[in-house]
């Protein structure tokens, strides 16, 4: 069973996440996401992508805590190496990326969004990242894009708080670039990759690589750290009891 759901337009793959109702994240859905966004980075006819969503109310849920819960520590290593490597395709990605926010964008479906280079988002729905709120910290490239993005003092605010925003909110934060109605979300951000692939390709490529060069660093010198730490919150007492109750929503 696929998870996904690819449109093409001249030059611009439209992916659409199409897992359930609430797109959760588990191991075999971010490796799915991973291999297909290494067949249209490496297709000479794609200028550009959309990632988006089927459901008219949730982008995604983030991480499917309904599965995830009971997995041992091996398998949850599994699932974050996967989602990890997804989420960094993404953002190193050498081709325009808007992300299309149909609803809500929580947690990893924030993390999603975040990684591309635009953020478009309908009227409804609220996005953040709320991990704080179930004991665990945000993952280290999820913290360093999100400063990169909103600046250090709205960053810290996002992530200690863990609340979740209105698309104004989120608009007046930097964290999206525009908010337009759900019937007009998905053209507007084609719109927009559209605009971005007419520029010469090799060029835009070197600019963004100059942009994630410092993030991708740091990420890379200490990614095995933050696994090991994050995997360690996974299982702690503590974020057990806040996993447990929010189980229900998956």
């Amino acid at each position: 069973m696929r998870y996904l759901e690819v449109e093409y337009t001249e030059r611009i793959a439209v992916v659409k996440l199409n897992r359930k109702s609430k797109n959760a994240f588990n191991t075999k859905f971010a490796r799915e996401v991973f291999d297909t966004l290494l067949e249209i980075r490496d297709s000479e006819k794609v200028r550009g992508l959309v990632v988006t969503s089927t459901s008219d109310k949730f982008f995604s849920i983030g991480f499917d805590v309904s599965q995830l819960y009971s997995a041992d520590r091996r398998e949850f290593e599994r699932f974050f190496r996967s989602f990890s490597d997804m989420c960094y395709t993404l953002y190193t990605f050498p081709k325009p990326t808007v992300a299309a926010i149909t609803g809500h964008a929580v947690a990893g479906g924030c993390i999603l969004a975040l990684c591309c280079d635009y953020r478009f988002m309908a009227e409804r729905g609220y996005i953040g990242l709320n991990e704080v709120r179930l004991g665990v910290p945000i993952p280290l490239l999820a913290y360093l894009v999100l400063n990169q993005i909103v600046g250090d003092r709205y960053a810290s605010e996002i992530a200690y708080s863990g609340e979740l925003y209105t698309p104004q909110q989120a608009l007046e934060m930097k964290l999206i670039d525009g908010i337009f109605s759900i019937n007009e979300l998905l053209a507007k951000s084609v719109e927009k990759a559209e605009k971005l692939a007419e520029l010469p390709g090799k060029a835009f490529q070197a600019i963004k690589q100059n942009r994630t060069r410092m993030v991708e660093k740091e990420y890379s010198e200490h990614f095995e750290e933050d696994m090991l730490s994050f995997i360690e919150f996974w299982f702690s007492e503590e974020a057990r009891e806040m996993l447990k109750k929010v189980i229900k929503y998956f």
